[in-house]
């Protein structure tokens, strides 16, 4: 009785933590470079003489679908798509690196590139900086360049290199800011394999009839695990009343 009270229990409180996640994929549907999230359970006993037969199901792992999303094109120069695995880098107020595939950046008054979150993005050797009055295009190995708007218009200067990463996707997580960083705290290097795509942006890799069908599936999954709890209870209150009639 108690197992199944317990595995009840936990599995439904469970479930709803995976109903949260897919509602958060499906609000990210349409977020440029959104990598969905998802949830495995299992079912772990309790640890204690007193309580052999109880067992706890628990968020096994929290992980994300590094699936990349259908590339489109916007024509905008600030665009940027990563060509396969990679990721750009981008500075936190703290100083930190974290990773992002959204690459609609934009460029502050005072011409400091960054996303549209308001993060800086990085160059190896910091935020970049870009001059006014010139037009900026992002070659496909981050390379950023500037050509004057006036005056001598064939002249075209670098002014920047995108930071582009790929650590190991197992060294990353998850923040609650949608943007991940390494586990151990540190900063990626940078891999010279990363390309972009300038002119294009990563869409959300979230399947939207996918995460339909999981979200029916869990509720038909968190009622049945209510019922079990009623029936359990049911179960106890009938060896109650065999009890009292004896």
């Amino acid at each position: 009785m108690d197992k199944l009270i317990y595995t009840a229990m936990t599995g439904a409180g469970a479930t709803l933590q995976q109903q949260a996640a897919v509602a958060q994929n499906l609000a990210n549907v349409s977020s440029t470079g959104y990598k969905s999230e998802e949830h495995r359970l299992r079912a772990v006993p309790v640890i204690s003489d007193a309580l052999p037969t109880r067992a706890f199901v628990t968020d096994a792992s929290v992980a994300s679908d590094f699936t990349p999303g259908p590339i489109q094109q916007t024509g905008r120069p600030l665009d940027v798509a990563l060509a396969g695995p990679g990721w750009l880098t981008v500075q936190m107020p703290d100083g930190s690196e974290a990773y992002t595939r959204n690459g609609n950046l934009a460029i502050t008054p005072e011409g400091l590139l960054q996303t549209k979150m308001g993060l800086p993005v990085l160059a190896g050797a910091g935020p970049i900086t870009l001059p006014p009055d010139n037009n900026i295009t992002i070659g496909p190995d981050g390379t950023i360049t500037a050509i004057p708007r006036t005056g001598s218009l064939n002249s075209a200067n670098m002014v920047g290199l995108l930071k582009l990463v790929n650590p190991p996707e197992q060294d990353l997580v998850r923040g609650e800011d949608g943007l991940f960083r390494l586990k151990n705290g540190g900063q990626a290097e940078v891999d010279p394999n990363v390309t972009v795509a300038g002119g294009f942006l990563e869409g959300s890799n979230v399947n939207t009839a996918d995460q339909m069908v999981r979200m029916i599936s869990l509720a038909r999954q968190f009622e049945m695990q209510t019922k079990m709890i009623q029936t359990a209870q049911q179960n106890d209150q009938a060896a109650q009343q065999l009890l009292a009639d004896k």
